[in-house]
């Protein structure tokens, strides 16, 4: 089992009358990957702000390592934050930017030299010593800022949004750039994005969050297909989210029509949330589904067509590598194990916070 690196411990954070983090508590691991997911103004940047030292909670405390970082400053912390705008230094050359947290701690010449041919070749930019910072494409100024962070040995690394700038063919292949670094520096990475493909792809854990509060925490599996409420199911890629009943264990009824699925516990005839991801929903022949609908929209994505279906009234996407002709009568079928039912909340509030300890 990892050992607790990071506890954040009912951290809470206002500016003026908006409270940007309500009693949140968070451990992270040594050497895992964590991503803080949620939308613009959810509190994630605030949360690594916090944790690097550059904001002070209004209560609770930072305990890395098992002592109170609270109120350390950020230079007296074992960590380096990347930022989306990378922050180099436009008048340095790439080694002087790499070495610059170096020279203010008064390492030896031959030390810096050697931490700046290491960490250009950690990310595959050897040989960019002399050129200026100017000259290079923006996925080369977001490696170079990743090496100047890492030549400092920070036993944490965040990245707050640091591909946000970049296009989606190099966003993606920096994706799997950060995840090989993170594998070879066996250093926790705590990164921060809005992107759910971005988390999905490189995270050990996610922690989704909304409102100042922590909605769900666990693997990219567990996030995905066991999302806990109705927020995590329509945030994290695409998904059917209908109103339900849940008539008796292992029975729901989704507008009058009954679906076999695998939860129980729920009571009887209570109403509840269901979610469907549009890949398990298969469009079969009228006949050997369990109801029929209009096909009333084919887009082709690429890796598969995105199908809409009008059922009673109600639509649903499908996601399939074979196409239906728009205006066809098909029917759904869904697999029991592809139905996950959820608790309504009982209130607006609730609708943020956490269902589970």
């Amino acid at each position: 089992m990892k050992n607790e690196l990071i506890h954040l411990n009912h951290i809470s954070k206002s500016y003026g009358d908006k409270v940007v983090l309500d009693d949140l508590d968070l451990i992270i691991h040594e050497n895992e990957f964590v991503t803080l997911l949620g939308p613009s103004g959810c509190g994630k940047t605030t949360t690594l702000r916090i944790l690097a030292g550059f904001e002070t909670p209004d209560s609770g405390s930072v305990i890395f390592d098992g002592k109170d970082i609270t109120n350390l400053p950020p230079n007296k912390r074992q960590l380096n934050t990347v930022f989306q705008n990378y922050a180099l230094f436009t008048h340095m050359s790439v080694a002087e930017n790499i070495a610059f947290g170096l020279k203010i701690k008064k390492k030896p010449k031959s030390y810096i030299d050697d931490k700046i041919a290491y960490a250009l070749k950690l990310v595959n930019l050897e040989g960019f010593e002399k050129r200026s910072v100017t000259t290079l494409s923006g996925g080369q100024q977001q490696r170079i800022a990743i090496a100047r962070a890492i030549v400092n040995e920070p036993r944490v690394l965040l990245l707050d949004e640091p591909l946000g700038a970049l296009d989606l063919k190099l966003r993606q292949d920096m994706q799997y750039e950060l995840i090989r670094m993170k594998n070879e520096l066996s250093i926790t990475f705590i990164y921060v994005t809005h992107d759910q493909q971005e988390a999905l792809t490189m995270s050990d854990n996610i922690v989704v969050m909304n409102q100042g509060y922590i909605q769900q925490m666990g693997t990219p599996e567990e996030i995905y297909n066991e999302p806990e409420n109705a927020f995590v199911a329509d945030f994290i890629g695409d998904s059917n989210l209908f109103p339900a009943l849940f008539i008796k264990d292992n029975l729901i009824s989704i507008d009058g029509t009954e679906f076999e699925c695998v939860d129980t516990g729920f009571g009887q005839n209570k109403p509840v949330d269901i979610v469907i991801r549009p890949e398990d929903v298969k469009l079969v022949a009228k006949g050997e589904g369990t109801v029929t609908g209009v096909v009333t929209d084919v887009i082709f994505k690429g890796v598969h067509y995105e199908m809409c279906v009008d059922v009673k009234g109600r639509e649903w996407v499908a996601h399939s590598t074979r196409s239906q002709t728009e205006g066809s009568e098909v029917d759904i079928r869904v697999h029991p194990f592809n139905i996950q039912v959820m608790n309504k909340p009982v209130s607006e509030d609730e609708e943020a916070i956490k269902t589970n300890d």
